[in-house]
Protein backbone atom coordinates (compact mmCIF):
# COMPACT_ATOMS: atom_id res chain seq x y z
CA UNK A 1 0.00 0.00 0.00
CA UNK A 2 2.79 2.16 0.72
CA UNK A 3 4.62 1.83 -3.19
CA UNK A 4 0.90 2.64 -4.28
CA UNK A 5 0.29 5.35 -2.49
CA UNK A 6 3.64 7.19 -2.74
CA UNK A 7 4.57 6.37 -6.56
CA UNK A 8 2.04 4.48 -8.50
CA UNK A 9 -1.38 7.28 -7.35
CA UNK A 10 0.62 10.62 -7.86
CA UNK A 11 1.22 9.34 -11.62
CA UNK A 12 -1.84 7.63 -11.50
CA UNK A 13 -3.82 10.48 -10.59
CA UNK A 14 -2.62 13.39 -12.94
CA UNK A 15 -4.36 11.60 -15.93
CA UNK A 16 -8.12 11.60 -16.34
CA UNK A 17 -9.80 9.11 -14.02
CA UNK A 18 -11.83 7.35 -16.73
CA UNK A 19 -8.90 7.38 -18.87
CA UNK A 20 -7.21 5.25 -15.63
CA UNK A 21 -10.41 3.07 -15.34
CA UNK A 22 -9.59 1.84 -18.72
CA UNK A 23 -6.56 0.97 -18.60
CA UNK A 24 -6.45 -0.73 -15.42
CA UNK A 25 -9.08 -2.55 -16.43
CA UNK A 26 -7.18 -3.35 -20.28
CA UNK A 27 -4.20 -4.86 -17.53
CA UNK A 28 -6.17 -6.48 -15.69
CA UNK A 29 -8.33 -8.25 -19.20
CA UNK A 30 -4.33 -8.82 -19.98
CA UNK A 31 -3.03 -10.32 -17.23
CA UNK A 32 -6.00 -12.78 -16.28
CA UNK A 33 -5.49 -14.31 -20.00
CA UNK A 34 -2.29 -16.09 -17.98
CA UNK A 35 -2.95 -18.47 -15.40
CA UNK A 36 0.72 -18.12 -14.68
CA UNK A 37 0.17 -14.33 -13.93
CA UNK A 38 -3.34 -14.70 -12.11
CA UNK A 39 -1.42 -17.97 -9.72
CA UNK A 40 1.89 -14.94 -8.75
CA UNK A 41 -0.62 -12.38 -8.30
CA UNK A 42 -2.57 -14.71 -6.04
CA UNK A 43 0.49 -15.86 -3.84
CA UNK A 44 0.73 -12.08 -3.33
CA UNK A 45 -1.97 -11.28 -2.06
CA UNK A 46 -4.48 -14.01 -1.37
CA UNK A 47 -5.06 -15.06 1.89
CA UNK A 48 -7.61 -17.58 3.31
CA UNK A 49 -9.15 -17.05 6.90
CA UNK A 50 -11.54 -20.09 7.17
CA UNK A 51 -13.37 -17.62 10.19
CA UNK A 52 -14.16 -15.20 6.66
CA UNK A 53 -15.83 -18.43 4.55
CA UNK A 54 -19.44 -17.50 4.21
CA UNK A 55 -22.65 -19.53 2.25
CA UNK A 56 -24.69 -16.81 0.75
CA UNK A 57 -28.25 -17.85 -1.16
CA UNK A 58 -26.79 -21.00 -1.83
CA UNK A 59 -23.20 -20.21 -3.02
CA UNK A 60 -19.80 -20.23 -1.22
CA UNK A 61 -17.71 -17.60 -1.37
CA UNK A 62 -14.13 -17.35 0.35
CA UNK A 63 -14.83 -14.11 2.27
CA UNK A 64 -17.11 -11.48 2.04
CA UNK A 65 -15.63 -8.89 -0.02
CA UNK A 66 -16.53 -8.27 -3.57
CA UNK A 67 -15.49 -5.83 -6.11
CA UNK A 68 -18.79 -3.60 -6.96
CA UNK A 69 -20.61 -3.38 -9.72
CA UNK A 70 -19.42 -0.07 -11.93
CA UNK A 71 -16.42 -1.59 -11.89
CA UNK A 72 -15.63 -4.00 -14.16
CA UNK A 73 -19.24 -3.54 -16.42
CA UNK A 74 -18.57 -5.68 -18.62
CA UNK A 75 -16.90 -8.64 -17.05
CA UNK A 76 -13.83 -8.06 -19.12
CA UNK A 77 -11.13 -8.89 -16.73
CA UNK A 78 -13.63 -10.66 -13.90
CA UNK A 79 -11.26 -13.59 -14.28
CA UNK A 80 -8.39 -11.62 -12.67
CA UNK A 81 -10.47 -9.83 -9.89
CA UNK A 82 -10.16 -13.03 -7.60
CA UNK A 83 -6.07 -13.07 -7.85
CA UNK A 84 -6.44 -9.72 -5.32
CA UNK A 85 -8.28 -11.82 -3.05
CA UNK A 86 -11.78 -11.10 -3.65
CA UNK A 87 -14.56 -13.15 -2.24
CA UNK A 88 -16.58 -12.61 -5.21
CA UNK A 89 -17.03 -9.84 -8.72
CA UNK A 90 -20.13 -8.14 -9.48
CA UNK A 91 -19.88 -7.07 -12.91
CA UNK A 92 -22.32 -4.30 -14.90
CA UNK A 93 -24.59 -2.96 -14.75
CA UNK A 94 -25.36 -4.85 -17.96
CA UNK A 95 -28.15 -3.69 -20.07
CA UNK A 96 -30.32 -5.88 -22.80
CA UNK A 97 -29.01 -3.97 -25.47
CA UNK A 98 -25.63 -1.71 -26.11
CA UNK A 99 -25.35 1.93 -24.55
CA UNK A 100 -22.72 4.45 -24.32
CA UNK A 101 -23.84 5.69 -21.37
CA UNK A 102 -23.52 9.96 -20.63
CA UNK A 103 -20.77 11.93 -22.89
CA UNK A 104 -17.62 12.35 -21.14
CA UNK A 105 -15.78 13.98 -18.71
CA UNK A 106 -18.23 11.50 -16.36
CA UNK A 107 -15.66 10.29 -13.72
CA UNK A 108 -14.14 12.56 -11.29
CA UNK A 109 -11.87 11.76 -8.13
CA UNK A 110 -12.36 13.88 -5.23
CA UNK A 111 -9.28 12.99 -3.01
CA UNK A 112 -10.07 15.39 -0.36
CA UNK A 113 -12.87 13.41 0.45
CA UNK A 114 -11.86 10.47 -0.23
CA UNK A 115 -14.74 9.83 -3.19
CA UNK A 116 -15.70 9.84 -6.70
CA UNK A 117 -18.14 11.64 -8.62
CA UNK A 118 -19.87 9.08 -10.76
CA UNK A 119 -21.95 10.00 -13.84
CA UNK A 120 -21.36 6.99 -16.34
CA UNK A 121 -25.22 6.44 -16.96
CA UNK A 122 -24.83 2.68 -17.71
CA UNK A 123 -22.44 2.23 -20.40
CA UNK A 124 -21.90 -1.33 -21.30
CA UNK A 125 -21.89 -4.12 -24.53
CA UNK A 126 -25.08 -5.43 -23.66
CA UNK A 127 -26.32 -8.83 -22.85
CA UNK A 128 -25.39 -10.84 -25.57
CA UNK A 129 -22.07 -9.88 -25.42
CA UNK A 130 -21.87 -10.04 -22.16
CA UNK A 131 -22.77 -13.28 -21.83
CA UNK A 132 -20.79 -14.88 -24.17
CA UNK A 133 -17.71 -13.73 -22.78
CA UNK A 134 -19.09 -15.25 -19.27
CA UNK A 135 -19.79 -18.53 -21.05
CA UNK A 136 -16.10 -19.35 -21.27
CA UNK A 137 -15.04 -17.50 -17.62
CA UNK A 138 -12.91 -19.37 -15.30
CA UNK A 139 -13.06 -17.29 -12.96
CA UNK A 140 -11.52 -17.85 -9.27
CA UNK A 141 -14.41 -16.18 -7.23
CA UNK A 142 -18.33 -16.23 -7.76
CA UNK A 143 -19.53 -13.70 -10.36
CA UNK A 144 -22.77 -12.23 -9.71
CA UNK A 145 -24.42 -9.71 -12.98
CA UNK A 146 -25.78 -6.66 -12.10
CA UNK A 147 -28.77 -6.16 -14.89
CA UNK A 148 -30.39 -2.52 -15.45
CA UNK A 149 -32.42 -1.27 -17.89
CA UNK A 150 -31.29 -0.14 -21.01
CA UNK A 151 -30.34 3.99 -21.25
CA UNK A 152 -31.04 5.06 -24.51
CA UNK A 153 -29.97 8.85 -23.82
CA UNK A 154 -31.83 11.98 -22.29
CA UNK A 155 -33.36 12.33 -25.93
CA UNK A 156 -34.92 9.28 -25.93
CA UNK A 157 -38.62 8.25 -26.06
CA UNK A 158 -39.90 8.10 -22.31
CA UNK A 159 -39.77 4.36 -21.95
CA UNK A 160 -43.09 2.60 -20.88
CA UNK A 161 -43.35 0.53 -17.10
CA UNK A 162 -43.97 -2.62 -19.89
CA UNK A 163 -41.20 -1.82 -21.78
CA UNK A 164 -38.95 -1.45 -19.18
CA UNK A 165 -39.55 -4.77 -17.54
CA UNK A 166 -39.66 -6.53 -21.06
CA UNK A 167 -35.87 -5.13 -20.69
CA UNK A 168 -34.96 -6.85 -17.46
CA UNK A 169 -36.47 -10.02 -18.53
CA UNK A 170 -34.59 -10.27 -21.58
CA UNK A 171 -31.27 -9.53 -19.81
CA UNK A 172 -32.03 -12.48 -16.99
CA UNK A 173 -32.98 -14.83 -20.02
CA UNK A 174 -29.50 -14.18 -21.17
CA UNK A 175 -27.31 -13.78 -18.27
CA UNK A 176 -28.75 -16.49 -16.01
CA UNK A 177 -26.93 -19.46 -17.29
CA UNK A 178 -23.66 -17.59 -16.67
CA UNK A 179 -23.34 -15.97 -13.19
CA UNK A 180 -23.48 -17.27 -9.69
CA UNK A 181 -26.13 -14.73 -8.82
CA UNK A 182 -28.56 -11.78 -10.30
CA UNK A 183 -28.90 -8.58 -8.81
CA UNK A 184 -31.93 -6.05 -10.46
CA UNK A 185 -30.46 -2.55 -10.80
CA UNK A 186 -33.89 -0.27 -10.30
CA UNK A 187 -32.75 2.71 -8.94
CA UNK A 188 -29.18 3.98 -11.19
CA UNK A 189 -29.45 7.39 -10.00
CA UNK A 190 -27.46 8.87 -13.21
CA UNK A 191 -30.03 7.92 -15.76
CA UNK A 192 -33.62 9.41 -16.30
CA UNK A 193 -35.19 5.93 -16.38
CA UNK A 194 -33.78 4.44 -14.12
CA UNK A 195 -34.38 6.84 -10.55
CA UNK A 196 -38.12 6.71 -10.10
CA UNK A 197 -38.83 2.45 -10.93
CA UNK A 198 -39.33 1.73 -7.09
CA UNK A 199 -41.51 4.87 -6.32
CA UNK A 200 -43.75 3.93 -9.08
CA UNK A 201 -47.03 2.68 -8.23
CA UNK A 202 -47.06 -1.15 -8.43
CA UNK A 203 -43.91 -1.14 -10.28
CA UNK A 204 -42.19 -3.62 -8.18
CA UNK A 205 -44.69 -6.32 -7.94
CA UNK A 206 -45.18 -6.09 -11.83
CA UNK A 207 -41.50 -6.67 -12.17
CA UNK A 208 -41.14 -9.22 -9.93
CA UNK A 209 -44.50 -11.29 -11.63
CA UNK A 210 -42.36 -11.25 -14.54
CA UNK A 211 -39.16 -12.25 -12.89
CA UNK A 212 -41.04 -15.16 -11.45
CA UNK A 213 -42.46 -16.11 -14.98
CA UNK A 214 -39.21 -16.11 -16.13
CA UNK A 215 -37.84 -18.81 -13.12
CA UNK A 216 -34.10 -17.55 -13.09
CA UNK A 217 -31.99 -20.69 -11.74
CA UNK A 218 -29.76 -18.15 -10.09
CA UNK A 219 -30.52 -16.39 -7.22
CA UNK A 220 -31.81 -12.51 -7.34
CA UNK A 221 -31.22 -9.78 -5.69
CA UNK A 222 -32.46 -6.17 -5.51
CA UNK A 223 -30.38 -2.94 -6.01
CA UNK A 224 -31.98 -0.13 -4.40
CA UNK A 225 -31.32 3.64 -3.74
CA UNK A 226 -32.01 4.26 0.33
CA UNK A 227 -35.44 5.06 0.75
CA UNK A 228 -36.79 9.00 1.07
CA UNK A 229 -38.86 7.89 4.53
CA UNK A 230 -39.80 4.67 6.55
CA UNK A 231 -43.35 4.17 4.74
CA UNK A 232 -41.37 4.12 1.30
CA UNK A 233 -39.58 1.29 2.76
CA UNK A 234 -42.16 -0.60 4.13
CA UNK A 235 -44.51 -0.49 0.75
CA UNK A 236 -41.65 -1.99 -1.31
CA UNK A 237 -41.07 -5.18 1.00
CA UNK A 238 -44.84 -5.28 1.23
CA UNK A 239 -44.60 -5.71 -2.48
CA UNK A 240 -41.18 -7.79 -2.67
CA UNK A 241 -42.09 -10.41 0.17
CA UNK A 242 -45.17 -11.69 -1.85
CA UNK A 243 -41.98 -13.23 -4.60
CA UNK A 244 -40.27 -15.75 -3.22
CA UNK A 245 -37.74 -15.19 -6.01
CA UNK A 246 -35.79 -12.72 -4.20
CA UNK A 247 -33.27 -13.32 -1.53
CA UNK A 248 -31.90 -9.96 -0.67
CA UNK A 249 -31.14 -6.46 -1.19
CA UNK A 250 -28.13 -4.45 -2.61
CA UNK A 251 -28.07 -0.73 -1.77
CA UNK A 252 -26.79 1.77 -4.07
CA UNK A 253 -25.80 5.45 -4.28
CA UNK A 254 -28.35 7.74 -4.01
CA UNK A 255 -28.51 10.32 -6.51
CA UNK A 256 -26.91 14.15 -5.89
CA UNK A 257 -24.13 15.07 -3.11
CA UNK A 258 -24.03 14.47 0.79
CA UNK A 259 -22.64 17.76 2.50
CA UNK A 260 -20.66 18.96 3.62
CA UNK A 261 -17.95 18.00 1.28
CA UNK A 262 -14.31 19.76 1.57
CA UNK A 263 -14.18 20.01 -2.31
CA UNK A 264 -15.44 23.73 -3.20
CA UNK A 265 -18.76 24.39 -4.08
CA UNK A 266 -17.34 25.62 -7.54
CA UNK A 267 -15.58 22.74 -8.68
CA UNK A 268 -18.79 20.54 -7.85
CA UNK A 269 -20.84 22.77 -10.32
CA UNK A 270 -18.49 20.88 -13.01
CA UNK A 271 -19.01 17.52 -12.14
CA UNK A 272 -23.33 15.95 -12.43
CA UNK A 273 -23.39 12.79 -10.58
CA UNK A 274 -23.57 10.52 -7.44
CA UNK A 275 -20.67 10.46 -4.95
CA UNK A 276 -19.57 7.16 -3.71
CA UNK A 277 -16.29 6.58 -1.66
CA UNK A 278 -15.85 8.19 2.30
CA UNK A 279 -18.95 10.95 1.93
CA UNK A 280 -21.61 8.24 1.51
CA UNK A 281 -20.91 5.74 3.98
CA UNK A 282 -22.95 7.25 6.73
CA UNK A 283 -26.47 7.46 4.51
CA UNK A 284 -25.39 3.79 3.28
CA UNK A 285 -24.67 2.88 6.51
CA UNK A 286 -28.35 4.34 7.61
CA UNK A 287 -29.97 2.48 4.98
CA UNK A 288 -28.26 -1.21 5.88
CA UNK A 289 -29.83 -0.34 9.34
CA UNK A 290 -33.22 0.23 8.14
CA UNK A 291 -33.22 -2.79 5.65
CA UNK A 292 -32.38 -5.26 7.77
CA UNK A 293 -34.26 -4.00 10.31
CA UNK A 294 -37.53 -4.11 9.06
CA UNK A 295 -36.77 -7.25 6.69
CA UNK A 296 -37.28 -11.06 7.02
CA UNK A 297 -33.94 -11.90 8.24
CA UNK A 298 -34.48 -15.61 7.73
CA UNK A 299 -35.20 -15.29 3.64
CA UNK A 300 -33.09 -11.93 2.97
CA UNK A 301 -29.37 -11.25 2.73
CA UNK A 302 -27.76 -7.59 2.09
CA UNK A 303 -24.78 -6.66 0.34
CA UNK A 304 -23.53 -3.52 1.36
CA UNK A 305 -21.32 -1.00 -0.41
CA UNK A 306 -20.36 2.50 0.34
CA UNK A 307 -16.68 3.67 2.28
CA UNK A 308 -15.42 0.20 2.66
CA UNK A 309 -11.93 1.66 3.40
CA UNK A 310 -10.82 -0.63 6.09
CA UNK A 311 -11.86 -3.85 8.06
CA UNK A 312 -13.52 -1.63 10.84
CA UNK A 313 -15.41 -0.20 8.24
CA UNK A 314 -16.33 -3.93 6.91
CA UNK A 315 -17.37 -5.04 10.24
CA UNK A 316 -19.44 -2.56 10.88
CA UNK A 317 -21.48 -2.95 7.94
CA UNK A 318 -21.55 -6.61 8.50
CA UNK A 319 -22.98 -6.21 12.81
CA UNK A 320 -25.51 -3.80 11.13
CA UNK A 321 -26.15 -7.23 8.96
CA UNK A 322 -24.32 -7.00 5.76
CA UNK A 323 -23.76 -10.41 4.80
CA UNK A 324 -21.76 -9.91 1.68
CA UNK A 325 -19.92 -6.23 1.41
CA UNK A 326 -18.29 -4.63 -2.09
CA UNK A 327 -15.81 -1.64 -2.47
CA UNK A 328 -14.73 -0.03 -5.22
CA UNK A 329 -13.50 3.27 -4.10
CA UNK A 330 -11.37 2.17 -2.09
CA UNK A 331 -9.27 0.24 -4.56
CA UNK A 332 -8.87 3.59 -6.19
CA UNK A 333 -7.24 5.48 -3.09
CA UNK A 334 -5.89 2.32 -1.68
CA UNK A 335 -4.64 -0.09 -4.27
CA UNK A 336 -4.95 -3.49 -4.94
CA UNK A 337 -3.34 -4.62 -0.97
CA UNK A 338 -6.75 -3.21 -0.02
CA UNK A 339 -8.52 -6.81 0.13
CA UNK A 340 -5.44 -8.43 1.89
CA UNK A 341 -5.31 -5.92 4.11
CA UNK A 342 -9.32 -5.94 5.00
CA UNK A 343 -9.33 -9.23 5.50
CA UNK A 344 -6.76 -9.99 7.90
CA UNK A 345 -8.14 -6.81 9.94
CA UNK A 346 -11.47 -8.83 9.88
CA UNK A 347 -10.48 -11.91 10.97
CA UNK A 348 -8.33 -10.74 13.71
CA UNK A 349 -11.64 -8.32 14.84
CA UNK A 350 -13.89 -11.18 14.43
CA UNK A 351 -11.42 -13.80 16.43
CA UNK A 352 -11.05 -10.80 19.25
CA UNK A 353 -14.68 -10.90 19.89
CA UNK A 354 -15.29 -14.77 20.18
CA UNK A 355 -16.61 -15.41 16.47
CA UNK A 356 -15.74 -18.63 14.75
CA UNK A 357 -17.82 -17.70 11.43
CA UNK A 358 -18.21 -14.19 9.83
CA UNK A 359 -22.02 -14.92 9.68
CA UNK A 360 -22.04 -15.66 12.98
CA UNK A 361 -21.48 -11.62 13.81
CA UNK A 362 -24.13 -10.08 11.00
CA UNK A 363 -26.31 -8.05 12.96
CA UNK A 364 -24.92 -8.63 15.79
CA UNK A 365 -24.95 -5.13 16.27
CA UNK A 366 -27.98 -3.80 15.08
CA UNK A 367 -31.00 -2.22 16.75
CA UNK A 368 -34.18 -4.45 16.06
CA UNK A 369 -36.28 -2.22 18.39
CA UNK A 370 -38.21 0.78 18.26
CA UNK A 371 -37.98 3.08 14.75
CA UNK A 372 -35.00 4.89 13.27
CA UNK A 373 -33.86 8.42 13.30
CA UNK A 374 -35.17 8.38 9.66
CA UNK A 375 -33.77 6.82 6.24
CA UNK A 376 -31.40 9.96 5.78
CA UNK A 377 -31.66 10.77 2.14
CA UNK A 378 -30.33 13.97 1.45
CA UNK A 379 -32.68 15.55 -0.40
CA UNK A 380 -32.59 19.38 0.59
CA UNK A 381 -28.56 18.71 0.63
CA UNK A 382 -28.41 18.24 -3.62
CA UNK A 383 -25.50 20.23 -4.90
Amino acid sequence: MGIYRTLVRPVAFLADAETMHNAAIRTAEVAGRSALACRTVAAMYVRDYERLHCSVAGSEFRNPLGLAAGYDKNGRSARFWGSLGFGHIEIGSVSADPSPGNPRPRLWRIPEDRGLIVNYGLPNEGADRVAVRLSCLAASAPVGVNIVNTNRGPRACAITPDAMIDDYIRSIRRLDAHAAYLMLNLSCPNTADGRDFVSGPGQVRLLLEAVTEAAPRKPVFLKVAPFASEQALESFLEQVDAFPVVRGFGINLAPGKPVPLRLPGSRLESMPGAVSGAPCRDIMDRALTELYRRMDRRRYALIATGGVFSAADAYHKIKLGASLLQLLTALVYEGPSVIRRIAAGLNQLLERDGFSRVADAVGAGASLSGKGSGLGLYHNQHV
